[in-house]
């Protein structure tokens, strides 16, 4: 049998992505016959006994496959689980049989559609640099903006050291003291709309998700979810073939 590199195996089992199972490999967390491994190594899935964080690995099995889409209220943290018993957008999906984790994140005060699955191989080419599929969100923005700010926010603006890519901003409503806009981005960086709309001198009052490349969020309301469909599925692999 041949080796596989010890974070394919830790994502093939279903408990995380492999960019996750790298996190772990990288603080320690990981043990192949009780000892330490490092990022490169490889081990037998059906051999080796790999833990995290003391918790043994199974041998890749046949499973189903979860492709879950989530509407995720405002108040949630995007994790399994916090140490600072905050609630956990995990305590929405409930009845699953299998165990999923979310592809990106929104942070606890923005809401939307965020993805969950058990495929690590899809997680990890949906959060690869190389793949990302536009991301949509509705903001509501205070306490006006002018055409300066728009040019701004769609050519791109330094946020952390780095200019953001060029992206879609459109004007839905405007009220007084209150304006929403539609934003698409093509990239995946950290709290970036809500740090793009500081950077020009805006305030967000209300951030949402409403598609990730074809995926919409339609009428799910939140805290429900459901599983993609396969047209949508495929649509979403075709997606990320194009980037």
């Amino acid at each position: 049998m041949e080796k596989v590199r010890i974070q394919k195996i830790i994502a093939d089992s279903g408990l995380c992505s492999r960019r996750k199972a790298e996190e772990y490999i990288e603080n320690g967390s990981v043990l192949v016959n009780g000892r330490k491994c490092s990022l490169g190594d490889k081990a037998l899935p059906d051999k080796d006994i790999i833990t995290v964080d003391g918790e043994r690995i199974g041998a890749v099995r046949k499973r189903r496959l979860y492709y879950i889409m989530l509407h995720k209220p405002r108040g949630y943290v995007t994790t399994m689980k916090d140490d600072r018993d905050r609630k956990c957008v995990t305590d929405l999906l409930k009845g699953l049989p299998d165990r999923v984790y979310p592809v990106g994140r929104l942070d606890k005060n923005s809401e939307g559609l965020l993805l969950f699955t058990n495929d690590g191989a899809f997680a990890n080419d949906i959060m690869h640099p190389s793949h990302h599929v536009n991301k949509t969100y509705r903001v509501t923005v205070r306490p006006d903006i002018n055409d300066d700010q728009l040019v701004q926010l769609s050519s791109g603006v330094e946020i952390d050291g780095k200019m953001t890519a060029e992206c879609s901003v459109v004007v839905l409503e405007k009220q007084q003291g209150r304006v929403v806009l539609q934003m698409t981005i093509h990239e995946g960086r950290n709290r970036q709309i809500r740090k793009m709309c500081e950077a020009v001198g805006l305030e967000v009052a209300r951030l949402k998700r409403t598609a990730i490349g074809p995926i919409k969020l339609g009428m799910l309301q939140p805290g429900e979810y459901r599983e993609l469909k396969p047209d949508e599925l495929r649509a979403l692999r075709t997606a990320m073939l194009k980037k």
